[in-house]
């Protein structure tokens, strides 16, 4: 079994699946675009081992915010009516 973790989030690679620090599994496309880009510090991102850093293909903390925004305006469209 191929086992790679990441120093600076938690995440591992189990056979090149990633998990989560959770235990969920994901993708690195989604761990870049929410963790992994954020770094800005370079100690930090010495220690990323995400392959897929700087790919921005994935899920962002704009898009998961613009999405909930979006609930809460159709639940209070909804209310309204």
């Amino acid at each position: 079994m191929n086992i790679k973790e990441c120093e600076k989030c938690g995440a591992k690679w189990l056979n090149g699946q990633l998990f989560w620090s959770t235990g969920k599994p994901g993708t690195e496309a989604d761990l870049a675009g929410l963790v992994c880009n954020a770094l800005v510090d370079e100690d930090d991102i010495v220690l990323c081992a995400n392959e897929k850093r700087g790919d921005t293909t994935g899920t962002t903390w704009e898009y998961r915010r613009g999405y909930i925004d979006g609930v809460m305006s159709e639940l209070s469209r909804n209310k309204d009516d």
